[in-house]
């Protein structure tokens, strides 16, 4: 998906008011637009970031 495309820009508007992201996971849509086809893959590129990060913090907390 192009990012600067006006129609991309109002359907992650709408992304970010519904689903009140705050600014690392904006932030984070932003840099998964570029590799998303639509809309569905980038939530599902969302879902599997979020994923990932939490897996990392729980490792994390087991080495400390």
């Amino acid at each position: 998906m192009n990012i600067n495309d006006k129609s991309v820009l109002e359907m992650l508007n709408k992304l970010i008011a519904i689903n009140r992201l705050n600014k690392t996971q904006i932030l984070q849509m932003v840099n998964l637009v570029s590799i998303s086809n639509d809309i569905n893959d980038l939530k599902d590129n969302l879902k599997w970031e979020s994923q990932s990060f939490r897996q990392n913090i729980k490792t994390t907390k087991l080495m400390v």
